[in-house]
């Protein structure tokens, strides 16, 4: 059995008789008998022997510490088995090591060192700890110690995560328990780790397959980290705004949406909407909003999975979740959609013209499979491409003089930045598409971003606007996306980086001869379709976007700071 704390210790053997003259017999030639007897005794010497000369034939479990490590001192020390090794291991505040228990050399030569391989794992990538009993079927509580389990965040290929359980095995109930107390006590000092999470499910994402992410991936991911959850599976379209507008979000440390983009702008809209209606804000004009109280994670279920992808990198429901339980926040750009006369909503991106057209014209088609219905939307509004008559208004981004070179030559952007900060740029004419974007919105289908010159929170916006030109000229451009080449290196279109945008639709009343169609593609009550963050809105008269940098905090990292190496987990 592995003892709470020291050395262990084999029963004692006792030595070879001596001789009535005093010494041993010369030692014959060894058989494999002989042989295995001599190293029987000794392996009963070495047991035999003070723990201090033990201790000193462990192998040291470091080197010198670095310097800025010198002042981290072991919290506990002990012995534990692990993967079938008796094994040394130390606590401190930063990391657990342990190195495997080596015996002396065989032929008993002091100056012979075994070198023992010592295993790090940094308390940061530990998200929780458990004490390990064996319970018989249908015992619910006790049962017997076997020792502690620690479960570790690990960092795999393409930006994955996952679960690594790293088990301590020692059946001392002081022992364990002085150890749980320590580890625990450090895993509560982490910051933004959530302890209480209100979470959206919507049902009806994509395959309808939300519900059953979440119970069989995420549900048991929080519960491990000790997570209370609140959940609401969403009924209709607006059932989590209006839940969020009721809700006391003072009583939980983040919100968290499972679902498609559509569901997690309504929800990051719902989030930032109660941030004002409880800072007392006119909702109609908000031209300074506060920020979202509480952080928003995304866990994909749906489609196209934008929001996710830019910031996990990957369409990953357990990667989502562990970023979330590890509490690793991110600040990112919000824009403001408005009216002369009110707020829109919240949202990250929005495009109008082509974009917009399409996710109209699927909406139309809800009885399709997802799948089919937004290809065939896709395919019908590329064969029906016409543009848009309308007027854009932007206000570029101011860029220090000493940087524009430095930054031209990273971004290759176009950046219009003439005249005083106040000055307005205006463009009028035929687009086939024009984009707003906050963030760089990647996905499956645009690897690199539908707007890979801006990032999550550099306070600044991407418009990317395509004049008319033919349908094979468009399609290579909308080729691109899927590819490493640039999307924009094409003459009919332009990109700015700015800070406002007023877009202001022209209706002709004229008929277009060829297509007997009215040029522009208003609805009957003149209203034009937009697409912000894969939400569907209707509206005639001039929209105002407005960014607002780190208005929200977003459960996920960076994708550019991420490690793209391949990462073991040898303590399995």
């Amino acid at each position: 059995m592995l003892g709470a704390a020291g050395p262990f210790l084999r029963p004692q053997r006792r030595a070879w008789p001596e001789r009535p003259g005093g010494g041993r017999p010369p030692p014959a030639p060894r058989e494999p008998r002989a042989q295995a007897a001599a190293v029987g005794a000794a392996r009963a010497r070495s047991s035999a022997a003070a723990p201090e000369e033990r201790r000193r034939r462990v192998a040291p479990l470091a080197a010198a510490p670095p310097p800025g490590e010198a002042a981290e001192e072991p919290l506990l020390r002990g012995i534990f088995e692990i993967g079938k090794r008796s094994c040394d291991v130390v606590l401190s505040a930063r990391r657990l090591r342990w190195s495997p228990i080596l015996p002396e050399s065989p032929a008993g030569d002091s100056s012979m060192v075994l070198q023992a391989q010592e295993e790090i794992v940094e308390m940061e990538d530990v998200f929780s700890v458990k004490l390990k009993r064996r319970r018989f079927v249908g015992q619910k509580k006790g049962g017997t110690l076997l020792g502690i389990t620690i479960f570790k965040c690990l960092n795999k290929e393409e930006n994955k995560l996952t679960d690594c359980a790293i088990h301590l095995n020692n059946l001392s109930e002081d022992h364990c328990h002085s150890w749980f107390r320590h580890l625990k006590e450090i895993l509560n000092g982490f910051q933004n780790r959530p302890k209480s999470l209100k979470v959206f499910v919507n049902p009806s994402s994509h395959k309808r397959e939300a519900t059953h992410v979440y119970y069989e991936q995420v549900a048991p991911l929080f519960k491990l980290a000790d997570i209370k959850t609140d959940v609401t599976v969403t009924e209709y379209e607006g059932h989590a705004l209006s839940v969020l507008k009721e809700c006391e979000l003072q009583a939980f440390d983040g919100v968290v949406c499972v679902g498609g983009d559509g569901s997690v702008s309504e929800v990051a809209h719902g989030l930032l909407l109660k941030a004002q209606i409880d800072a007392g804000k006119d909702t109609d004009y908000i031209p300074t909003p506060v920020r979202a109280p509480v952080p928003l994670g995304v866990i994909p279920a749906g489609t196209t999975n934008i929001l996710a992808h830019t910031l996990y990198g990957i369409k990953h429901a357990v990667t989502a979740a562990l970023h979330i339980v590890m509490g690793h926040i991110q600040p990112v750009d919000v824009c403001t959609f408005s009216t002369p006369s009110k707020l829109l909503r919240f949202g990250f991106s929005a495009m109008f013209g082509f974009g917009a057209r399409t996710l109209a014209l699927a909406e139309k088609h809800r009885w399709m499979p997802s799948n089919q219905r937004k290809d065939f939307a896709f395919i019908k509004t590329l064969a029906d491409l016409k543009p848009e008559e309308c007027e854009l208004s932007f206000l570029p981004l101011q860029i220090p003089q000493e940087d524009s070179y430095e930054y031209n030559r990273k971004k290759k952007e176009i950046i219009k930045n003439k005249g005083s900060k106040d000055q307005w740029h205006r463009i009028q004419g035929h687009f086939l598409n024009v984009s707003i974007m906050a963030i760089p919105c990647l996905c499956s289908m645009a690897p690199r971003g539908l707007a890979p010159n801006t990032r999550l929170n550099n306070g600044s916006m991407a418009l990317i606007v395509v004049q008319n030109t033919s349908r094979t000229e468009f399609i290579k451009h909308l080729k691109r996306y899927a590819s490493v080449k640039n999307q924009f290196s094409f003459p009919f279109v332009e990109t700015y980086t700015v800070q406002e945008v007023k877009v202001q639709p022209r209706l002709k009343s004229r008929l277009d001869a060829e297509e007997n169609t009215y040029l522009n593609t208003a609805s009957a009550d003149g209203n034009y379709p937009w697409n912000i963050d894969g939400d569907l809105m209707e509206e005639a008269s001039e929209i105002h976007v407005r960014l607002h940098p780190r208005l929200i905090h977003l459960y996920g990292v960076n994708t550019d700071d991420m490690e793209s190496s391949q990462a073991t987990c040898s303590c399995i």
